[in-house]
């Protein structure tokens, strides 16, 4: 064997060793004592660091159970990427397509999801930009601009409430819809919404050209069969002011607001 194949094997026995040592032997020739400062700086560095980003769930199932799950995740998965802020993704893939054990609670992959939400919004790199839009414009008569650093989600569990004094086994009735944010202070924020606050953000997000909050409400009433679609209007006016005070809609395009103000010129 070659000193390169040696040197190969060698690391690929630390590493194995590193992950499980209860199972994987270390590479011969190397002192326990020096090999137990790895062990334990390697695993509490990163049950730490997983911690940070999945405070509700180490709480939920207690410091011997996370202790346990972050061990698993070590042995099963393997991570693509070397940057600790993107390791919290790598354990969400793993809690979604790899654990498999029948003492989690149900409702753990989506409050996983939810959590690593919060901090991926946190460290994404882009600011809110105003260019091309009219932060006060009129949002029934413009076009609403929905911000790139706000998520509709939907859950089957109450995953903003979930502590560890309230585990639910049940899943309720109805979905759980959140729009999670991040506002132009950096804060994160979220807010629980009901469907038709939820299929206004899908009408907006996916409304092209000039269409209006008012149209988006106008199609809303009519998907509902609402006798009075001024009614649908009216409340969905002050679900829009809500979503821009709280930086979840940015304001309006300029262009839509030229053009509703030249309309009203003719």
């Amino acid at each position: 064997m070659s000193e390169h194949e040696r040197l190969r094997r060698t690391q690929l026995e630390f590493a194995a060793h590193i992950r499980d040592p209860e199972r994987s032997p270390a590479p011969a020739g190397i002192e326990d004592r020096r090999l137990n400062i790895y062990r334990e700086l390697f695993y509490n560095n990163l049950r730490d660091l997983l911690g940070r980003s999945f405070p509700v769930i180490r709480r939920v199932l207690g410091e011997d159970a996370w202790s346990r799950m972050v061990r698993d995740w070590l042995v099963r998965h393997r991570a693509q990427t070397p940057l600790f802020l993107e390791l919290p993704r790598e354990f969400l893939r793993y809690l979604e397509d790899a654990r498999d054990a029948p003492e989690d609670p149900p409702f753990l992959a989506e409050l996983a999801h939810y959590e690593w939400v919060e901090l991926a919004l946190s460290i994404d790199e882009r600011d809110l930009d105003d260019t091309g839009i009219e932060r006060d414009g009129n949002l029934l008569a413009g076009h609403p601009v929905l911000s790139p650093l706000a998520w509709s989600l939907a859950y089957t569990w109450p995953v903003h409430r979930i502590a560890p004094d309230f585990q639910p086994t049940e899943p309720p009735a109805e979905p759980t819809r959140l729009v999670v944010y991040r506002d132009r202070a950096d804060e994160i924020g979220f807010l629980e919404i009901n469907p038709v606050t939820a299929r206004l953000l899908e009408l907006l997000d996916r409304a092209v050209g000039a269409s209006s909050g008012r149209d988006c409400l106008l199609q809303i009433a009519a998907e509902l069969g609402h006798p009075s679609p001024d009614t649908v209007v009216a409340a969905g006016a002050a679900i829009l002011d809500d979503l821009r005070a709280r930086d979840v809609i940015l304001g309006v395009r300029q262009e839509t607001v030229a053009q509703s103000t030249a309309g009203a010129a003719r």
